[in-house]
């Protein structure tokens, strides 16, 4: 499956209710997992965003629709990234 990394940022919302963040993070997972969506490193982070979520997912559409989802609680922003193996972008390179 592709690798995505999404880069977090907490909103004035999320920074409010801070405490609820374990519940939240448990709510996202499993909502992440009931689309096909597997996270498979997840870390807090200091600078410009505060979490940093890789995954795994069928396809750019469903971890698109998940990320908008977590993002339509209005607890964090988010960005995400298409992420390729070493390996594969160098078959993809060769390609050219």
């Amino acid at each position: 499956m592709p690798t995505y990394v999404s880069l977090l940022e907490f909103t004035q919302d999320g920074v409010e209710s801070i405490d609820d963040l374990p519940s939240r993070d448990e709510e996202g997972t499993a909502l992440l997992s009931s689309m096909g969506v597997e996270i498979t490193d997840h870390y807090y982070t200091l600078g410009q965003y505060d979490e940093v979520v890789v995954c795994e997912a069928p396809d750019d559409e469903t971890v698109a629709q998940g990320m908008l989802a977590i993002a339509s609680e209005g607890n964090v922003s988010t960005e995400t990234l298409r992420a390729f193996s070493e390996d594969d972008f160098h078959d993809l390179v060769g390609g050219i």
